[in-house]
């Protein structure tokens, strides 16, 4: 069975991993309660001959499916969690399904889907070639917020990987050279005493007071870090009245930065804001740690290689009715060439990917195979994928998955995970992955060389960023869930 028996495999049983993706994308779930998700893509991967482990790392969603024995140990990082408030029908126009539901705005039924179907791609030629080798898939519960992995991680689930991959929905097609920021999910509770704000103020100790004074601070703050990172925050709990001083409020925050010693730093910078508030307002303040995410360390090595099977596989064409839906979805976001162009040139590209750039832009769909634009480049999003990254050389894949420009974490993406143009993504994905995965057994020598950059990159222990005394909510599935 060589390499092209796979891609011609994985197109036959193609209907097979749709099926399990649309089903996804019907019930979004949120993360950590992913019941369906996690029992649609087990249930397969049982059938497929995988033995399967549930409810790992203390969450009830997350799971682990192994196929083989002996060395290389093969592993993929699978996703299925949902986004709140991001309902959309599969249509080119906004309309919910459910009015503030949650959707699949950026794409994890897709995800993990592409992922199982890699493993699965990768058995197949394992069990046919009766080569030696371990697959696993790791049912990744709650990126978006959560920390999946990362919790994974501390367990160690990862430990003895000796290559992992893992791809990403997204208007472009490429293997990602690039890196994002880190981020400390933190929220600060404040308590006081209550009074009647009009008749006896001075008799209250206002928590309200300390979460303003706390945010003015944090904003003074931001003069003085570095520019990766970022501070933001939302109040979960401000009062119950205006003529009530509140005895008790919370602000949420998200604490990210690129180096993970300066997110530690910048943290205890805040949590010194925290504390000087609490002092002002004569209150006490109760810290919630409630998860953290490493910034992404990406793998060269790897990243070379999924470019040569990206190639193989060809670029991703379009039918003129998946291109006139993404031409309605541009309507609708009043995107423009321009904007599109802007969005490209944000990687600092290359002088000579400069005129292909320009070309791109005009196109509703970009399905051509793209080399590394983000090499050196730091977006401002997380993913718990930079803990698994920290821990085994991995490899992230983007490929597109719905029309050029659409923002991440909106309808827009929503809307094109149940469609061809989503599946193609996903399939184009899945076969990358399954190839390069191939060439990991065939010539070790890439993955001794991708452990060589690894270690040179990152020459100082990893440490897992959730203290050990946090651990992840649990949630039981509703009755009907399955």
């Amino acid at each position: 069975m060589n390499k092209q028996d796979v891609l011609q495999w994985l197109d036959r049983h193609q209907q097979e991993f749709t099926r399990i993706s649309d089903a996804i994308w019907e019930h979004p779930e949120l993360g950590y309660r992913e019941f369906f998700a996690s029992h649609q893509q087990a249930e397969y991967l049982a059938s497929q001959g995988f033995h399967v482990t549930h409810d790992v790392a203390g969450m009830s969603t997350a799971f682990i499916a192994e196929w083989g024995s002996g060395k290389p140990v093969i592993g993929f990082a699978g996703e299925f969690d949902a986004l709140g408030g991001l309902s959309q029908k599969s249509q080119p126009e906004q309309e919910p399904v459910v009015p503030d539901g949650p959707g699949h705005g950026c794409g994890h039924n897709l995800l993990g889907v592409g992922c199982l179907a890699a493993a699965v791609g990768l058995k197949q030629w394992l069990s046919t070639e009766r080569v030696s080798g371990t697959v696993r898939y790791y049912g990744c519960p709650a990126e978006e917020g959560g920390a999946g992995k990362t919790f994974m991680q501390r367990a160690g689930l990862f430990n003895d990987l000796d290559v992992a991959f893992n791809f990403h929905p997204s208007s472009l097609t490429f293997a990602s050279k690039g890196s994002d920021v880190g981020v400390n999910h933190m929220r600060f509770r404040f308590h006081g005493k209550t009074a009647h704000a009009g008749g006896a103020p001075h008799l209250g100790r206002s928590a309200l007071d300390a979460v303003e004074l706390m945010n003015v601070g944090v904003n003074y703050l931001r003069e003085h870090v570095t520019g990766d990172v970022r501070l933001h925050y939302v109040i979960t709990d401000g009062g119950r009245a205006p003529n009530i001083v509140p005895d008790r409020a919370e602000v949420w925050y998200y604490i990210r930065a690129h180096d993970p010693k300066n997110l530690v730093h910048v943290t205890e910078r805040v949590r010194k804001v925290a504390r000087g508030s609490a002092m002002m307002t004569e209150t006490e303040m109760e810290e919630i740690f409630e998860s953290a995410t490493s910034s992404t360390l990406p793998n060269g090595v790897l990243a070379d290689l999924q470019y040569e099977q990206m190639k193989l596989v060809g670029d991703i064409t379009y039918t003129e009715a998946e291109l006139e839906f993404a031409r309605k979805v541009h309507e609708q976001l009043g995107f423009t060439p321009e904007q599109a162009l802007k969005r490209l040139e944000s990687f600092q590209l290359k002088p000579e990917w400069r005129a292909m750039a320009a070309e791109l832009v005009h196109q509703p769909i970009i399905g051509k195979v793209l080399p590394s634009l983000d090499e050196g480049h730091i977006g401002g999003g997380s993913t718990d994928v930079g803990d698994l990254s920290r821990t085994v050389p991995c490899s992230m894949l983007w490929t597109t998955c719905y029309a050029a420009g659409s923002p991440g974490h909106s309808w827009a993406v929503t809307a094109f995970g149940a469609t061809s143009v989503g599946h193609k993504g996903m399939m184009h994905a899945a076969k990358t992955m399954a190839l390069a995965a191939i060439e990991c057994v065939l010539q070790p020598d890439l993955i001794q060389q991708a452990w060589a950059e690894f270690r040179s990159v990152q020459p100082e222990p990893y440490v897992n960023p959730i203290p050990a005394d946090v651990f992840p909510p649990r949630y039981q599935p509703e009755t009907n869930v399955l």
